[in-house]
């Protein structure tokens, strides 16, 4: 043999046990499953091929990592085996074949079929009934004693309920974490600034192998069984699907998916449902188990050094895989979110070659405590957008990722505000990434409300290019309209005609039409009366817009920073070339707002006129209206079928009005 084999050999088993240390010892996998599956196949067809140097040292004779010296340990009496894996219909059809082979039959073969739990292997000794002792897997022959931490776990039963029970019984499963608590987890430890975990399967063993049993009562593990180890003092059904069923009987899990079918096309069949079942799960799994039923054929086929001849996993498409992370860029949404986006060295995961996956914010950026090079765990599970979780250690000429401070799209201020994760571009108004929104809510009824000027249409002025912001709708003619599709004659002309007429508006219209973040219609039309002009409100710093009712310090900043960008100020002065104009308003005499300093929620239905209505009227004399109760609330105006909001007021104590008392309020002669 060359001795660059020799010495690859040698290298795989040595990177092999790292894994295996990592990965059993420290609960801190270093690659992929994906990755070390490879690694284990490489070293088993170069020990194949060169058997004079296969050893029974070597780790691919192993099916554990060694155990933890804080843990006791415990020898078990039959050995817990790995299996192997098959990675397609080709490979089963081999496997089912060397079966028949031994058998020396060709009769059909009835399998039972489970899913492939992703976490740790643990056996459960019960004797009487009473669970005496758990043991993780460890290295197959010798585990380690995690009683305490097992019992926490609901749903292992401390004592097995039934009839014709062993008098020792050893139970094979697998300890979880289920998908939904995992993700709740993390989302505890990111608000407490603490370490969540990579995946399930690492929060399961991470959870069961804590020294304290108290940490471990904390974790939402489940535990669900796929098989028996010894068997003392009783007798079980000579079928594996039934063993489960009996094990179900006598108080012990198992998944919901387990079946039986025929021979390799029961096989494949079941597979099929199961990949495509696996994002509806509650748990996670990498695969399905194909067992041979029949427990007699099971003891004749027997076992080879470390697995059953008469099982074997189908493993799924990795959902994980290790590449490296070439550069990062940074896209502008609809709403001006600035999304970090990592570019990738292309890899195959999750059944598509993945080359880009979204980064969220940069608070992910540096949680992750991503660098430019780094080697990272690249996720795509189902149809989910591919997700990096983690960054590998060792990673070499890495390079800081700079989150920039202007738009890469329009050059205008990137916002974040304290406490948001997300931080969004300013140039609403002018920034390509944004015009067909910017536009829509420009046109929409609550702001210049121009009739005609739906979704598709806007959609199809920006995709042909006869727009590029608000004010160009002002310059719009028929001609440039009517070969749009379902735009006739008529129609286009229509549409020429609600734009003219939309330049008469208000400047609470005019200011809503903006878009400015968190300024809605109520804070528009505060803003509009407390300054009374646009010049005043587009020069008025943090603390005048503070003075506003309803602004507080988060949406003046949004104002400030809106109005500071030059983009957005050619807009404005654009949409006022246009002709747009509003009647000057005029600023109240405080007799003219005898209901200000007053607060009023409405709920229920009104029938002598409509919410809305009551609400601009009791604006109009000065009162805010809020649309929640609280203990600044003065009045609340209950109309038919008004529900939590009147129950809450009465509890609160707070005036409760009816609909006929609300009008005699607004027909007061003040």
């Amino acid at each position: 043999m060359p001795e660059s084999t020799a010495k690859k050999i040698a290298t795989l088993r040595q990177q092999i046990q790292t894994h295996n240390y990592n990965y059993y010892t420290l609960d801190t996998p270093t690659i992929t499953d994906a990755e070390y599956d490879r690694q284990i196949r490489s070293l088993r067809t170069l020990e194949d091929k060169y058997p004079q140097y296969a050893s029974s040292e070597s780790p691919s004779q192993s099916v554990g990592g060694p155990v933890l010296d804080s843990f006791n340990k415990v020898p078990h009496e039959m050995a817990m085996l790995s299996l192997g894996n098959v990675y397609s219909e080709e490979e089963l059809n081999e496997f089912i074949e060397r079966i028949h082979k031994r058998l020396k039959n060709t009769q059909e073969l009835i399998f039972c079929v489970e899913p492939k739990l992703d976490g740790l292997a643990i056996s459960l000794l019960y004797e009487q009934g009473q669970l005496i002792r758990a043991a993780t897997r460890g290295d197959g022959s010798v585990g380690e004693d995690v009683t305490y931490n097992v019992k926490t776990i609901k749903n292992i039963p401390h004592t097995l309920q039934g009839d014709n029970i062993p008098q020792r019984l050893e139970v094979r499963g697998e300890v979880v974490m289920p998908i939904a608590d995992f993700h709740a987890f993390n989302q505890q430890a990111l608000a407490n600034d603490t370490k969540g975990f990579v995946n399930p399967r690492n929060a399961a063993a991470g959870s069961l192998r804590q020294l304290d049993s108290n940490i471990t009562a904390q974790r939402p593990l489940a535990f669900y069984s796929y098989g028996i180890g010894i068997i003392e003092q009783g007798s079980l059904a000579d079928s594996h699907y039934q063993r489960l069923q009996q094990l179900k009987q006598w108080g012990l899990p198992i998944t919901h998916e387990i079946t039986q079918e025929t021979d390799a096309k029961g096989c494949i069949t079941a597979y099929q449902q199961l990949l495509a079942n696996r994002p509806k799960l509650e748990y996670e799994i990498d695969g399905i188990v194909y067992k041979v039923d029949d427990i007699a054929l099971q003891e004749q086929l027997g076992f080879v050094a470390r697995a059953p001849r008469w099982a074997t996993a189908h493993k799924f498409p990795a959902q994980e895989e290790q590449t490296q992370l070439l550069d990062v860029e940074f896209q502008v949404g609809r709403t001006g979110a600035i999304t970090p986006v990592a570019i990738l060295e292309p890899v195959f995961v999750g059944g598509v070659t993945v080359s880009r996956a979204s980064l969220h914010n940069a608070d992910e950026i540096q949680r992750l405590e991503l660098k430019i090079g780094n080697t990272v765990i690249i996720r795509r599970a189902a149809d989910v957008i591919p997700q990096i979780v983690k960054a590998l250690p060792g990673s070499q000429a890495l390079k800081e990722i700079i989150f920039p401070v202007s738009c890469p799209v329009c050059d205008s201020e990137i916002e974040r505000i304290e406490g948001e994760a997300i931080a969004r571009c300013t140039g609403g108004l002018y920034c390509a990434a944004q015009r067909k929104e910017a536009i829509k809510y420009f046109a929409s009824r609550k702001a210049m409300n121009i009739d005609g000027l739906g979704v598709k249409v806007v959609e199809q002025l920006v995709d042909e290019h006869l727009i590029n912001n608000p004010a160009d709708l002002f310059t719009l003619n028929t001609e440039q309209l009517v070969p749009l599709e379902r735009m006739a004659a008529k129609k286009a002309e229509n549409l020429i005609n609600a734009i003219d007429q939309c330049k008469q508006t208000t400047l609470a219209k005019f200011i809503l039409a903006l878009g400015i973040r968190e300024v809605g219609d109520a804070t528009a039309k505060n803003l509009a009366e407390h300054f009374l002009t646009l010049d005043a409100i587009q020069n008025a710093d943090i603390e005048a817009l503070e003075q506003v009712d309803d602004v507080g310090e988060i949406v003046a900043k949004h104002v400030v920073t809106f109005f500071r960008q030059v983009h957005n100020q050619e807009v404005i002065q654009a949409l006022i070339a246009t002709g747009i104009y509003w009647p000057e308003i005029q600023a109240k005499e405080s007799h003219e707002l005898p209901l200000a300093g007053k607060t009023y929620v409405l709920t229920g239905t009104l029938t002598k006129m409509d919410r809305n209505e009551a609400k601009l009227a009791l604006q109009a004399l000065g009162a805010k209206v809020s649309g929640s109760v609280s203990k600044k609330t003065d009045y609340v105006v209950a109309g038919e079928s008004a529900g939590s909001k009147l129950t809450k007021a009465q509890d609160l104590e707070i005036s409760v009005l009816s609909e006929d008392q609300l009008l005699n309020i607004l027909n007061r002669d003040f």
